[in-house]
């Protein structure tokens, strides 16, 4: 029987070195995790062995890919040198390295957890490409040196303790031809990893946080990564194109609405029979703003007290929905009035030019269209998509230092991208150019600081109520500032979340954390309403458009909610891979593997209980989100010509 010790004392040790520190380090990670998770894990004795299990599985899969260079290194470096006393110098640094990173990672997705309740996806992806607001973000956020200090130690101590090991490798010779046996063996197995395994053999139960404990958050990186778009007619269930173009011209049905003959487009012609409304529009998208956060909706910490005091007073939609988790999404929903596509938002995808968004119709009927952003427009690729779909891009590189007073790494407070919207408002109207202004606020974000003064929740806090109330209160001042100017009276206010601030939950879709605010504030041109229809983010830009009375020729996907007759109201949520369908109080989840399931979800609590299939649902679920992929791949979501 081979004894344990002389694993490690062989030439190839050090990868099986590298195999135990990571499932040790994944495994502790894996314990806080669940610690944290405890109250909503619903655990019985099955579930509890898989996290374990399937996690060890996928640790050994990660284990085999941090070994790569460690093991090409044992392969060719010869036994004349990797003998040396003074080579482990060597294998001790290249130690410290994978400690470090792998203690450092744990560290990291602890973090991530705490404010997503998942392992790493698209957010962590887009973290590392905008180093300059992430680490600046978390510059500001925690005590960087400390926690530099305290790695740097925990990795010395790591390598202090695995020393023995190390060296015990450098004790048995061994032929390049056999070492090349022993390698060519080892990259068979990480080939086999990296093909034949996916992120989705840990979805053992119903229960999203089991599903998500049971997998490695570096495993998750690397998916999120190489996924940046999903192929929906390969991973997704499909219909004929022709059949799903029926049901969405049958959904998309309007009165005003006349469609064009060809069978795969959803192309119509939108005709009022009374004159276009000359009215201007400033929409405001805030960052993360759940539903919940409200009042109205049974906060109980008055951070929202101006928003809930508008709501009498506002076209204000109760049962309003966001498509995505991301600012991405929320921001492609608001302009492209189109369903989630699988893998990243369009936003941030290439080819996504010249496409029929809100400003660029708006633009066509003479607007002075622009997109203002308190931050660098470059994140996200928000510059890029907005610049080259009829926006003026307008960021913080363009708002005057008088007008700033509080700078994060997210970009420059809300009050001052506010002030700076006002300047823009001024300029179109003194050119006599009617108005749609679109501002992304940045206030609510991590480190969530702000001016202090403001409001009774000190910034030196970092609190999400204080980043919350702070944004609330920049809207007030902006409507106060608003209500002096000559074009208020002739102007509409949109103001809606892009996203909820947190969309884990017990389900893959939990559907409360996709609830999100959304008003419509003219005092002398919009009736106050409360509107109790579900309705989609994607129906925001439609349902505008038909309240200018607009005629035009409409690709958009999206309703205008009050055009729609009853019954037909439905609304999309989605993460990267799971593509939801609402409708009659039913969730039908689209997933990767061509797997379909439904569900009678709880729009309070967001579990779901999982019912038989309900086949015309289903049908329509297929149609919209196959339909918005074959438009987006076929053209049929570009700028008519």
């Amino acid at each position: 029987m081979i004894k344990f010790q002389s694993v490690f004392k062989h030439r190839f040790g050090p990868v099986a070195i590298v195999a135990v520190l990571v499932c040790a380090i994944s495994f502790i990670t894996r314990i806080i995790l669940l610690i944290k998770s405890w109250p909503s894990l619903e655990l019985n004795p099955l579930s509890f062995l898989g996290i374990f299990l399937i996690g060890f599985f996928y640790d050994l899969v990660v284990s085999s890919f941090f070994a790569i260079p460690v093991a090409l290194y044992c392969w060719l470096m010869k036994d004349s040198i990797y003998q040396k006393k003074w080579h482990r110098i060597f294998l001790f640094i290249l130690f410290f390295l994978i400690s470090f990173i792998l203690l450092l990672n744990a560290g990291a997705e602890i973090t991530f957890w705490d404010e997503f309740s998942v392992r790493y996806n698209f957010i962590a992806v887009d973290y590392l490409i905008y180093t300059t607001e992430v680490l600046g973000n978390i510059w500001e956020s925690y005590n960087i040196p400390l926690i530099g200090v305290g790695v740097v130690l925990a990795t010395i101590a790591v390598v202090f303790l695995v020393r023995k090991k190390i060296i015990a490798s450098q004790q048995v010779s061994m032929r390049f031809a056999k070492r090349s046996t022993f390698f060519g063996i080892f990259l068979l197995v990480t080939a086999a990893g990296y093909f034949f395994v996916n992120n989705r053999f840990k979805n053992i139960t119903n229960n999203n946080y089991v599903n998500e404990l049971g997998g490695n958050g570096i495993y998750e990186f690397g998916t999120a990564y190489w996924n940046n778009e999903i192929d929906y007619n390969r991973f997704y269930a499909t219909k004929n194109d022709t059949a799903n173009f029926k049901i969405l011209k049958d959904m998309l049905q309007a009165p005003n609405a006349t469609f064009t003959n060809n069978p795969l487009s959803i192309e119509r012609v939108i005709k009022n029979d009374s004159a276009e409304n000359k009215w201007n529009v400033v929409l405001i998208s805030v960052e993360s703003l759940s539903g919940d956060y409200l009042k109205h909706f049974g906060n109980k910490e008055n951070i929202t007290p101006f928003l809930d005091s508008l709501i009498p007073h506002s076209l204000f939609f109760e049962n309003f929905y966001a498509s995505g988790t991301r600012t991405v999404r929320g921001l492609e929903a608001l302009s492209l009035a189109i369903p989630p596509t699988p893998g990243q938002s369009i936003v941030r995808r290439p080819d996504n030019g010249d496409m029929f968004t809100m400003g660029n119709v708006l633009k066509t009927k003479g607007y002075d269209v622009n997109y203002i952003y308190g931050g660098n427009a470059f994140f996200d690729n928000m510059g890029k998509y907005f610049g080259g779909n009829g926006y003026t891009v307008l960021d913080k590189r363009d708002i005057p230092e008088k007008m700033v007073h509080y700078t994060t790494a997210w970009g420059i407070d809300d009050e001052g991208a506010f002030d700076y919207t006002l300047t823009q408002c001024d300029k179109s109207f003194a050119a006599n150019k009617l108005f749609f202004n679109h501002i992304m606020t940045v206030s609510n974000h991590r480190p969530y600081t702000f001016p202090d003064g403001r409001i009774d929740i000190p910034s030196a806090s970092q609190s999400i109520a204080g980043g919350v109330k702070y944004t609330d209160y920049a809207i007030n001042k902006f409507l106060k500032d608003a209500q002096q100017k000559a074009w208020f009276k002739n102007t509409v206010f949109v103001i809606v979340a892009d996203h909820c601030s947190k969309s884990a939950g017990k389900t893959d879709l939990p559907v409360n954390r996709y609830h999100i605010p959304c008003f419509i504030y003219a005092p002398d041109l919009i009736k106050p309403n409360l509107e109790q229809r579900l309705t989609s983010q994607i129906d925001l830009a439609p349902t505008i458009l038909g309240m200018l009375n607009l005629n035009y020729t409409s690709r958009f996907l999206g309703y205008d909610i009050f055009k729609t007759p009853a019954g037909r109201e439905r609304a999309f949520i989605s993460t990267y891979q799971d593509m939801g369908y609402i409708k009659d109080g039913k969730l039908v989840i689209l997933s990767p593997q061509k797997k379909i399931e439904t569900f009678t979800p709880n729009f309070t609590s967001g579990a779901a209980a999982k019912i038989a299939p309900d086949q015309a649902l289903i049908n329509e679920a297929i149609a919209w989100y196959q339909g918005a992929n074959y438009l987006y791949k076929n053209g049929g979501y570009k700028m008519i010509k």
